[in-house]
Formats: structure tokens, C-alpha cells, sequence
């Protein structure tokens, strides 16, 4: 027999906590377990638990007990939120119907269809739902790796990373320098490396108005180019410098103990340094077996798994396709995932997947602009059917109508994603 190790510590993890702790099982029920609660993750786990009306025992495993919303985070850092206000608990989806497990899931035995958890116990499945995010490539950037997230945060988990990061700003000398190394395609929130400049700009101007940016980036252009260069010379011209894969924007490496950011050969001493590096699938989507690459491929019709019909992907760990990996995109797969495992399991009606994304970005204050889509699903992937994008020029009614429509939304789906709290 061969043994791999992606295989043996799923497998292994799982029989040392069947040893540990008795199995954690629902009687007569068919069992729903969701492995990660953002948008994807806690949407499909509430309306499941919702629209099955009690027929499907769902439980939802989530080691954090406040989840703070990678979207909106980046306006936390400009001054325009309070990190509790991007922070929500899952007491409404408890109250709810679904079983929240504050834990870390360790091991997934398809066979068995058992999750292990860290804690010893360990969930049965009918149906298993993969929506863990994002991590981290390792050596993605020479010289990061995560153990330097203190010296030089990401803050693309949102929470203490993004706490971090804004209190690192508020700390920075007068006249700093502060550098940004933007991540390779695909990665979580393709507008979100550029709004957060746009936010770190709007923060110093007021605060530290002779600091400096320098944006990093691999790629020649980036999602709403024209209208973030656009907002950055209106709002925010001589800050700083975007230097993109022409200018060697993709040969980057960082000394954190230095405090240094070399590009292209050239080396800079920097006081804060936000690193992004490249992205895939949360760990548990590769210690399951269903990640080609770094990303998880799935069905574009109910967004299972290409690897085994009775697991799902959803959001930023999937490959799906044309959508972005986005809150939006999550929330969206979710619905149509939650109607597909409910139509298997209680032989419920199953309507054909639509997919829907929005996102918004603020590049300054009441200057709101968003990008968004529709697709459908096809026997490839999730393919685009139409967009839209804001303008350039546009209004500055047009533009706070923007903004404000993000905030509409925001509450939207963080209620769609949680519930009414208990």
C-alpha cells in the first residue's frame, strides 16, 4: 500500500480522535457538516438548517467565536469603521437551528465520511461543506513566511491582523515610508490591495501628510485601474507609487528583521510593511483530497467537489471559474450549494444555479465606486453573462450613492451570513 502524506494526516488525525472521544451523532436526521464560517460557510449552514425546517441536522465548525469580515476591513484602517462593527458572533445562527462547534477541523476520511476535530471528538457527515478560505503559499515572497505577520502583517485575515496593521500605521514617523507587496492572481477580493492604498493614503494625509507609499505588484494591471489611479490623483497625488511588473514589481523579497523591501535589485528601508502574498485553498480543502494545485475545482452547478460528489466548495478555496473570489461570490455559491444539498438529502425541489457579485470599494471619503456581475453555471464553469463597472468622471452624487449603497449592503448580507442574534 502507498501512503501520502496529505492522505495520512487526514486519516490518522481522524482515527486518534475516534479513539479520544465517542462519535458526536444525530439520530434519523441526514447530517450536514460545514467546515468554515464567512460568507460561504455561514450562509449555506443557515439556510439549510432554515429551509430544511429541522429535516437536516446541520453543524457548523468555526474556531473563532467573532468572525470579522475580510470586506469592509480595509475602511476600518481609513477611519471609517470601528473593528467591532466589522466583527459578528454566531449566536443568531444557533439560535437558528444550527449547531455551532467553536473548534479547528484536523481530518476529513471521505470514506468514512467522518471529520476529526482538534479538540478529540469528531462528525459524522452525509454531506460535507469545505468553505475555509484562504492561506498562504509559503516563500510566496522571499523572506516572508508566517511567522514574520507581526513585523510585516498581511491583515487579509481580518482581526487582530488588521488591528495590527492600523496601529503600525499610527506608529509610523513622520514622513515614513510605508510599502505594500500586492499578491499574484487568483487571490481573495481582486479590488482589495487597491482600495486598502486608498484607505492607508486617506489615513496618512490626515495624520502623517509627508508619508510615502510604494505598492509592489506582480501584476501590469489590477481590478478598477482606471478609477483607483483615477481617485488616487484626484484625492491623493505625490503619496506614493504603484511599480508593476514592467518596473519589476514582481521581483520582490523583504528582510522583516531590517525592515526592508527590495524591488527589482533596488532596496528600501521601510516602517511599515503590509505583504500579501499569494493565495490558496485553506488547508483542510488540500487534507481532504479535493485541491488540484492551490485551488479546489467544483461543479459550476451546485459547486461540489470534482473530486468526490458528496463534498463542496465554496468561495475563495474553489475553482469555479469566471466569478471572483469575493464575499459576495461566497455568500452567492452558498444559496445555490445549500438548495442542492437540501435537494439531495430531503428530495426537495432544486432550481438551476445563478450567480450574482458586487464589489464596492471606498477610495475616499463618500467616493464609492463597485464592479459586478451575473453568471450561470455550464458544463466548463461558472461563466460571466454580463457586468458592469462605475465610470470614470462620474458625479460625486453618483459617487456617495455608491458608497452608500455598499453600507445597505454590508448589513445585508452580514444578516443573510448570521441571522437575527438571539
Amino acid at each position: 500500500m502507498t501512503f501520502n502524506r496529505r492522505t495520512f494526516l487526514g486519516t490518522s488525525a481522524v482515527a486518534a480522535a475516534s479513539l479520544a472521544a465517542p462519535m458526536v451523532l444525530a439520530q434519523g436526521k441526514p447530517r450536514v457538516v460545514v467546515i468554515g464560517g464567512g460568507a460561504g460557510g455561514a450562509s449555506a449552514a443557515r439556510y439549510i438548517a432554515k429551509d430544511s425546517k429541522g429535516a437536516v441536522d446541520v453543524t457548523l465548525i468555526e474556531p473563532t467565536r467573532t468572525y470579522y469580515t475580510c470586506f469592509f476591513s480595509n475602511l476600518y484602517l481609513g477611519g471609517f469603521k470601528e473593528i467591532d462593527e466589522i466583527g459578528h458572533s454566531y449566536g443568531g445562527l444557533a439560535a437558528n437551528g444550527v449547531n455551532v462547534v467553536h473548534d479547528w477541523a484536523v481530518g476529513v476520511d471521505r470514506d468514512t465520511k467522518t471529520v476529526a476535530l482538534a479538540g478529540g471528538g469528531a462528525l459524522q457527515y452525509d454531506k460535507l461543506i469545505l468553505s475555509p478560505g484562504i492561506d498562504f503559499v509559503d516563500m510566496a515572497v522571499p523572506g516572508w513566511d508566517i511567522s514574520a505577520q507581526n513585523a510585516m502583517p498581511h491583515a487579509y485575515k481580518a482581526g487582530s491582523q488588521t488591528e495590527l496593521l492600523k496601529a503600525q500605521l499610527a506608529a509610523m514617523p513622520e514622513g515614513g515610508t510605508f510599502a505594500m507587496v500586492a499578491p499574484p492572481n487568483p487571490y481573495r477580493c481582486p479590488p482589495g490591495p487597491y482600495e486598502r492604498v486608498s484607505m492607508v493614503a486617506h489615513y496618512l494625509k490626515a495624520n502623517n501628510p509627508t508619508a510615502k507609499i510604494i505598492v509592489a505588484d506582480p501584476k501590469p494591471k489590477f481590478s478598477k485601474m482606471a478609477l483607483f489611479q483615477e481617485g488616487w490623483n484626484n484625492h491623493y497625488a505625490g503619496m506614493g507609487d504603484w511599480v508593476g511588473e514592467d518596473f519589476g514589481g514582481g521581483n520582490v523579497s523583504v528582510d522583516p528583521a531590517a525592515m526592508t523591501v527590495t524591488i527589482d535589485g533596488e532596496e528600501t528601508k521601510v516602517d511599515v510593511a503590509n505583504v500579501i502574498p499569494a493565495m490558496k485553498a485553506g488547508r483542510i480543502a488540500d487534507i481532504a483530497g479535493v485541491t488540484d494545485g492551490n485551488w479546489a475545482p467544483v461543479n459550476a452547478a451546485d459547486m461540489s467537489s470534482k473530486a468526490d460528489p458528496d463534498i463542496y466548495v465554496l468561495g475563495d478555496a474553489s475553482q469555479q471559474g469566471d466569478m471572483p473570489k469575493s464575499g459576495f461570490s461566497a455568500n452567492s455559491q452558498a444559496k445555490v450549494c445549500a438548495n442542492a444539498v437540501r435537494g439531495a438529502l430531503t428530495g426537495s425541489k432544486v432550481f438551476p444555479a445563478k450567480f450574482s457579485n458586487t464589489c464596492w470599494s471606498l477610495i475616499d471619503t463618500n467616493d464609492g465606486v463597485k464592479v459586478g456581475a451575473t453568471y450561470e453555471a455550464t458544463d466548463e464553469k461558472i461563466a460571466k453573462v454580463d457586468g458592469f463597472i462605475s465610470q470614470t468622471g462620474e458625479s460625486a452624487d453618483v459617487r456617495k450613492a455608491t458608497y452608500e449603497e455598499s453600507e445597505g449592503w454590508y448589513a445585508g448580507i452580514t444578516a443573510d451570513m448570521f441571522g437575527a442574534k438571539a
